[in-house]
């Protein structure tokens, strides 16, 4: 198989990366860019949900090898965790760094020579955990990486709370959407996160990250370099609705879909305010969530490499 090289090279060449930058900035003086639309002036330090301004907030940046096989490989995945979230899960495993904003203040400079650190270190991508709410800093970035020899792919690792209109600016420029579908219920949705709308978002956007990736395609070496990778975090009691979710990307999005399901859920952060989720995920919940992926005629599962405690 050719190598595929990582899409915002030809973006930043031609000069399209410079458009998108400023229309990404625009949408920041008067903020819709995720569903949530605070509409405040984040150029002018107002905040929303986010509570991110103008510039991005990272809570560290690392080779991980925890990830998904495909973009650990051997070297690992080169992840920039960013402070604060525009989802806010009550059960969130990185609670100190989504709601109590643990991380530092970062320029798009900043940024890019994160990038460039982790791609020295060997690392085989560029993984955004939490991008959503920082996609213009992210752009800014990846033109100055670009620009000083960044060459790996870039990993869009998201809640799937995500509007469509703003994924599109990113066609062209990620490579690879890693998106954590994670309810199929309104209900539930909004008792963990205050976004009922979350099934129907998610729903939208996944596809439109298919639209632009396709199916994950995996080199010669078993690294990912272009395509979708879904995950999905089993809950207790079936809350999180594995077997729509897993009916509804055979159906709707591909069964050569690339999926991650699950097993670390434990009660972290405000679970326990749920009676739902205030215990661990038991084995025999997991068992059924993988026996959803079976029966939906998905067959690209990860191979989980840590051993989780079951409840």
């Amino acid at each position: 198989m050719a190598a595929l090289s990582p899409a915002y090279i030809e973006t930043a060449r031609s000069g399209r990366l410079r458009e998108i930058i400023q229309e990404a900035y625009d949408i920041l003086n008067d903020c819709t860019l995720c569903p949530r639309r605070c509409r405040v002036d984040r150029m002018a330090g107002q905040v929303g949900i986010c509570k991110t301004a103008e510039q991005a907030i990272v809570s560290s940046w690392d080779p991980h090898f925890g990830e998904e096989a495909p973009l650990v490989g051997r070297r690992g995945s080169g992840t920039v965790f960013f402070t604060h979230c525009n989802l806010l899960c009550i059960f969130c495993q990185n609670y100190d760094i989504s709601h109590l904003g643990h991380g530092r203040t970062v320029s798009p400079g900043d940024l890019a020579e994160m990038m460039l650190s982790l791609q020295a270190t060997g690392c085989h991508n560029i993984n955004f955990v939490t991008p959503s709410h920082v996609i213009p800093q992210i752009l800014a970035a990846v033109e100055i990486a670009a620009d000083k020899g960044l060459r790996v792919p870039l990993v869009y690792n998201t809640g799937s709370y995500d509007r469509v209109n703003t994924l599109r600016l990113l066609e062209g420029v990620i490579d690879i959407y890693m998106p954590d579908f994670k309810f199929w219920d309104r209900h539930v949705a909004d008792e963990t996160c205050r976004a009922p709308d979350y099934p129907t978002v998610a729903r939208r956007a996944v596809k439109e990250m298919h639209r632009q990736v396709g199916d994950l395609i995996i080199d010669e070496a078993g690294i990912a370099r272009r395509g979708l990778l879904v995950r999905h975090l089993v809950l207790p009691n079936g809350l999180a609705g594995t077997v729509a979710v897993m009916a509804f990307i055979a159906r709707d999005i591909s069964k050569n879909t690339y999926v991650n399901i699950m097993a670390q859920y434990r009660p972290c952060g405000q679970a326990r305010e749920v009676k739902a989720l205030a215990a661990p995920l038991s084995r025999d919940v997991y068992r059924a969530a993988l026996q959803a992926v079976k029966k939906s005629g998905i067959r690209r599962l990860d191979k989980p490499r840590r051993v989780f405690m079951f409840g």
